[in-house]
Parts: structure tokens; C-alpha cells; sequence
């Protein structure tokens, strides 16, 4: 495919509605500093982000640069302090009652743990059943929530007789399976997946998301895939969001991201990723200095402080945004690395 065609699919891809917009959400937290004072941890500072229907969105980062945060607000388990969160043009934070009930349905996730996430009190039915209780006009009878069980459990790769097995009777990768049906038993439209392979051995992995793939295929939903495994991103995503002390510093198509990276940041990371090409090998950069603490970061360009490109310039403000592929790649960069342009 030239890369003329591959601009024109993605131009038209994008011109459809996102499923989920994001836009200037940030949240502060406060966080005790010794002698009864407290301090502001700005865990999310100005976040940009969409998602489209049928798309998987690779969210990558060192620990501590908001990922977490951004999924629990995705999933209204924390709410921003500014900013704005719209699926299909409705905010869900400004929902309630039935509406909210419904809306919740929408959004579910699959656990970094296969283990801690799934009670062990319970069986596999009533693990993947147990969602309905809450939401009790999915599935009126018994026997049809019985027969919706056995699907799910089917349909993730495990048997139906499985049903009457404990967390503790299964495997790691069928232990991961069964999330998986829990979080498709509301019909979402959305998956958070919080590193969903990580805990897994990597013959394992390969099955869970292959499994996750044939899912999306198969029912349409999409993914937001949170994970430090650049291999696995580049592997299931579409597109892939950078993000670093709170703040998305660049988002594209994922080979153009990863084969062209244009925040310096981006580069580093990307050149630490594992390939078996030797011709798409780059020279390891390594990054000098401890990350910043998000109790005090660096005015200007969070990176800054330990980019070998930094001037005097990107000490003052938000760096301006610069793009790629007709800006479906962007980059939040006072000196880009590539042949990106002022968007």
C-alpha cells in the first residue's frame, strides 16, 4: 500500500465521529507534605485524547505519567478537576439516576492481575453473572442468564462446564480469560485494558491477545490498551498516545509512531523497544537524570530537564504542536525530530 493510500484511509477514518473525545481534562490530587501541609500532584495537566469505534488506542509511559489516572477517569472513577469528557456527545459526569445506570454499561476493564482481580468465594458463573445483579433488565430469568453465561464462557475460549469452577481451579491465561467474559457480560462498547498480558507468561500472552483481537473483530468494541510492553502495543494497536508527567505529548498511527517518533521523548522510548529486524535496529538513547516529580515539574516542556535537545525556549509555556501524515500524527515539541510541521 503507497503511502498516499494509507494517508487517504486514515484522513477518512478520521472523519468519522469518535466514540470518545477527550479534551483539557486535568485532575489534581492532594498529597500530604509533613507538618499538617499539603500539596498539589497534578496527575493529568491538559489531556487531549479521542477513540473511534472498531479502534484499539495504545496508551504507553514510564510508571507514574498518569495512565492510570486517565483510565480510572475514563471509567468515572475519579472525575477532572477542568476539562471535558464526551462518549457520543453526551458527559457521562453529567448523568444520573437511570441514565448514569445505563451509561455505565458502556465501559468496562480487563485487570492487570488475573489473580487478585476475581474473587475466589465465587464461581465462574456467578463471577461473570454478577454484573446483571446491578443491571437487572439485561437478563430477566435464570435460565437466561444461565445460557448468556455458558456463551460468554465460549466465546473466550473456555467451556461452558467451567462454570461451576473457582478462580483458584484455573490457569493464569484462563484465569484472564474469565475477566475478559466478566467485562463482556454488559455488551460495552469500550474495554479498558490495564496491562492484561503483563502477569502472564509469554506463549500466554500470545493467546489472550490474539483472543482480544477475534473479540474486536467479532463484536466491534474498542480498546484502550494501557501497557509498557512497546512490543505488544505495537502489535495490537492502531494508534498509540505518549504520555509523560501527566500530559499525552504525542499520538498517531502506531508503525508511523514507532518508525518515525518525533517528540524526543518518543525517541528514546522507542529505541529501547526489542525487534528482530536488524534494519529497523536504532542506537539505544539513554535518557540521563531521574523523571521530575509531578509535585514540581519543569515549567514549559515536562521533558526538558532531561532531553539533550532542550534550549532556553522550551522553559517557557506549552510547546506548540507540530504534525505529521497531514496531521494524523502530532507532537507536543519545540524541536522535533522528524519532518513534522507547525499544525
Amino acid at each position: 500500500m503507497s503511502v498516499t493510500t494509507t494517508v487517504a484511509s486514515e484522513a477518512a477514518a478520521t472523519q468519522a465521529a469518535p466514540l470518545l473525545e477527550v479534551r483539557g481534562v486535568s485532575k489534581t490530587f492532594d498529597v500530604a507534605a509533613g507538618s499538617g501541609g499539603h500539596k498539589k500532584l497534578r496527575a493529568l495537566d491538559g489531556i487531549d485524547l479521542e477513540l473511534r469505534r472498531g479502534e484499539t488506542l495504545g496508551l504507553v509511559g514510564e510508571s507514574g505519567c498518569g495512565k492510570s489516572t486517565l483510565a480510572r477517569t475514563l471509567m468515572m472513577l475519579e472525575r477532572p478537576d477542568t476539562g471535558t469528557v464526551s462518549w457520543d456527545g453526551v458527559d457521562p459526569f453529567g448523568l444520573k439516576g437511570k441514565e448514569l445506570l445505563a451509561w455505565r454499561r458502556r465501559i468496562q476493564m480487563v485487570f492487570q492481575d488475573p489473580y487478585g482481580s476475581l474473587n475466589s468465594r465465587m464461581s465462574a458463573a456467578e463471577i461473570i453473572s454478577e454484573p446483571w445483579h446491578t443491571h437487572r433488565t439485561m437478563y430477566k430469568t435464570k435460565r437466561d442468564r444461565a445460557a448468556r453465561v455458558r456463551e460468554l464462557l465460549h466465546l473466550v475460549g473456555l467451556r461452558p462446564s467451567d462454570e461451576h469452577r473457582y478462580p483458584q481451579e484455573f490457569s493464569g491465561g484462563q484465569r484472564q480469560r474469565l475477566g475478559i467474559a466478566r467485562a463482556l457480560a454488559l455488551d460495552p462498547s469500550v474495554v479498558v485494558c490495564d496491562e492484561p498480558v503483563s502477569a502472564l507468561d509469554l506463549s500466554v500472552q500470545a493467546q489472550v491477545l490474539n483472543l482480544l483481537s477475534d473479540l474486536q473483530k467479532e463484536l466491534g468494541i474498542s480498546y484502550v490498551f494501557i501497557s509498557h510492553d512497546l512490543s505488544v502495543v505495537r502489535h495490537v494497536a492502531d494508534r498509540v498516545a505518549v504520555m509523560y508527567l501527566g500530559r499525552i505529548i504525542e499520538t498517531g498511527p502506531t508503525d508511523d509512531v514507532f518508525d518515525h517518533p518525533t517528540h524526543p521523548y518518543t525517541e528514546a522510548l522507542m529505541s529501547a523497544a526489542p525487534t528482530l529486524d536488524p534494519s529497523t535496529r536504532r542506537s539505544r538513547i539513554l535518557l540521563e537524570g531521574e523523571v521530575p516529580s509531578p509535585l514540581n515539574p519543569p515549567s514549559g516542556c515536562r521533558f526538558r530537564t532531561r532531553c539533550a535537545h532542550a534550549t532556553d525556549v522550551c522553559a517557557t509555556g506549552i510547546p506548540p504542536s507540530v504534525g505529521r501524515l497531514g496531521n494524523l500524527h502530532i507532537a507536543e515539541c519545540h524541536h522535533p525530530r522528524s519532518d513534522a510541521v507547525a499544525v
